[in-house]
Order: C-alpha cells, then sequence, then structure tokens
C-alpha cells in the first residue's frame, strides 16, 4: 500500500475516532445530568466529565492517538461502570398515581388484585385517592379492548389494555413510568434510567377518563379479536408482570421497556410467534400492526375501525357517569363472535406470511 494510501487511511481512522467520541462523550453527558441530585453536584460532575471528553478530542485532532483514544477509554469506561452500578428502586417519594403498586393472587378462576386505583380527578392536582382490592372472575371475561390516548405527535400514544366481564364491569391494565413527586416526564430522561416502570391495574372511569376529560388527550378504542382462553391468559400474564416488579423492580426504558414492548412480550409469549415491526416502537402507529397481523375486526377497514373507536367527546359527555363504560362503547361495533382457540394457529400463520 502506498504512502499516499496510508495517510489517507489515517485521517480516515482519526476522523472515525472523533465522531465515537463525540457521540460517547454527549451521552456521557446526558447520562450525568439526568441521574446527578442536586445543582451543585451536577454542575460539577458535568464541568469535569466536558473539560475531560475535549481535552481527550483535542489531543486526538492533534494526532496524538494514543492519548486520544486510550485516555478516552479509560474514562467512558469508569462511567460506564457507575452506570452499570446504578439500581432501580421500588423505595422512593412516588407521585401519587403511582404511589402504590398493583398485586394479585390466583385462586382457580378467581384473581384477586390489591391497590386498584380509582382516583377521583377533579384536575391534575386536584383529586379523591382511592385504591381498592377487587376480586375478578376468569370465567366471566368476554373482552379485551385496548386503548390508545394520544397527547401530541401521531407517532406516540399511551397503551392501555381494558379487560371487559360479562356484568359490564371492567378493569384496565397500564403500564406507568413510575416518576417521584419532583419529576417531571421526560422522553430523553427515559433512556437514561430517570424513571422505574409500574402496571398499574385501574377502573376505566379513573385510567380513561383523566386522559380525556382532565388532560384533553384523544383517545381510540378496539376492540381486540383473539379467543378467550387467550383473553384469560393475558389478564394472567399482566398480574404476573405486576408481581414481579414488585420483587424485582426495573428501570423504564423509552425504546425497549414501555407502555408497548411488554405487551408485546406477553402476547409473544403466549401465542408463540409475533413478527417484529417498527410500530412496535412508535406506538401511535400500533393500529395498523395489530390489523395486520389479524387482532382486529377484519369486517371493517382500519379507517372505520378508528372512526368508529375514537371516543373523546362520547368521554367528555359522559364525565361523571355511572355507565362511563358503556357509554364510551356506544357506536363500536362488537365482534361478531368468540374466536375459537384453533383460529390463534391460523393468525399466526398469517402474521408470519404478512412478514
Amino acid at each position: 500500500m502506498s504512502d499516499v494510501a496510508l495517510s489517507h487511511l489515517g485521517v480516515a481512522a482519526v476522523r472515525l475516532a472523533l465522531v465515537i467520541e463525540c457521540l460517547l462523550a454527549i451521552w456521557g453527558s446526558l447520562a450525568l445530568s439526568y441521574q446527578l441530585r442536586g445543582a451543585p453536584l451536577k454542575a460539577l460532575g458535568l464541568a469535569v466529565w466536558i473539560a475531560v471528553s475535549v481535552a481527550m478530542l483535542s489531543a486526538l485532532w492533534q494526532g496524538r492517538l494514543a492519548v486520544g483514544t486510550c485516555g478516552f477509554a479509560v474514562v467512558f469506561s469508569g462511567l460506564l461502570l457507575w452506570w452499570r452500578r446504578l439500581r432501580p428502586s421500588n423505595d422512593r417519594l412516588w407521585a401519587d398515581e403511582v404511589a402504590k403498586m398493583t398485586t394479585g393472587s390466583v385462586e382457580g378462576n378467581r384473581v384477586i388484585l390489591q391497590n386498584v386505583r380509582n382516583f377521583d380527578w377533579r384536575s391534575n392536582t386536584d383529586y379523591t385517592q382511592r385504591w381498592e382490592t377487587r376480586c375478578y372472575d376468569l370465567q366471566r371475561l368476554d373482552s379485551v379492548d385496548m386503548i390508545l390516548s394520544y397527547w401530541s405527535r401521531r407517532a406516540i400514544a399511551h397503551v392501555l389494555i381494558s379487560f371487559g366481564f360479562d356484568d359490564g364491569d371492567h378493569v384496565v391494565f397500564s403500564v406507568e413510568i413510575r416518576r417521584q413527586k419532583s419529576q417531571a416526564f421526560s422522553e430523553i430522561g427515559g433512556f437514561f434510567k430517570e424513571f422505574e416502570v409500574s402496571v398499574v391495574a385501574a377502573d376505566e372511569r379513573d385510567v380513561v377518563r383523566v386522559r380525556t376529560n382532565v388532560r384533553r388527550e384523544d383517545d381510540y378504542l378496539y376492540r381486540i379479536r383473539i379467543p378467550i382462553a387467550t383473553m384469560r391468559s393475558l389478564f394472567l400474564a399482566y398480574v404476573d408482570q405486576a408481581n414481579t416488579l414488585v420483587r424485582s423492580p426495573r428501570f423504564y426504558n423509552t425504546l425497549s421497556v414501555n407502555c408497548t414492548t411488554l405487551v408485546y412480550q406477553m402476547m409473544k409469549h403466549i401465542v408463540g410467534f409475533l413478527p417484529l415491526d417498527y410500530r412496535l416502537l412508535l406506538s401511535g402507529y400500533l393500529p395498523e400492526y395489530v390489523y395486520r397481523v389479524g387482532g382486529f375486526d377484519t369486517r371493517y377497514t382500519l379507517d372505520e375501525l378508528r372512526a368508529f373507536g375514537r371516543f373523546t367527546a362520547r368521554a367528555q359527555k359522559a364525565d361523571l357517569s355511572q355507565n362511563f363504560s358503556a357509554d364510551i362503547r356506544a357506536g363500536v361495533p362488537r365482534l361478531a363472535s368468540p374466536l375459537l382457540a384453533t383460529d390463534t394457529a391460523s393468525g399466526n400463520a398469517s402474521a408470519s406470511s404478512a412478514q
């Protein structure tokens, strides 16, 4: 190889190293910014990290490869060691709406849930707290609905799963960011271990109404087309996930541990196969994914189901109605008939062929 070629190769290597170190330096700055508590400590930590990063990048720019790369590798390894030692906890001063964690016990077909949230919301800061113990008979479970709540961009929504029983009762499971009283939600912070995650079981008039009537989010309901046996398995999977998080807390992650990915993982465990798709990350587009794999009523187009299912105005009109669950479902077609267990296999096959 000629000297010119070697020279070009060396310049390319330095440029690549600069780009990598810049990205790692930015990541380190964000990690420190979200994890260091207290303004003085945060300012000091960031100042030291930025100064060291700039010094290493300057050395690399000046052609001192050993100092620029090895030096940065040493300090970044120290940062990673600190990062890996950060551990999630259930013992913090939590915001009221996630102050308690749902747990459940199973006795045959009966499921007893402790800490079912049933707040009476008047505003985001004015509410009556109620945490209840409720009992559910899995033999009476007859529907599962997916509710999407949009608060800003079309690509992002919060996903709730509502289980309905033949007496008209509903309980909703919501995978929630477990934030502390002093914290505000941050999508970026969700990448940097700022929040824990919790599974909250709630009364539908609490967890849905607070979004449509108090926070003025835009909500849609879709009836899920799965066999009764799968509905029961999914219900029990939520209970198991809630119990597991009580024993072993986890950090929320905007990309990998959130309200969509946990549901996907539970359903994949139950049915055996579900294709990966970018819409599992962009939760606002989740209905397109579920429709594609055969999870909705295929008598209608997705646009029709979306129009039927938009219940924001109905929820705002129903408000404190004791028939809130029935009111928000007005105009949403019921499924033609329950799926048989054998339909799951055919649904999986069609999902596979759609990949």
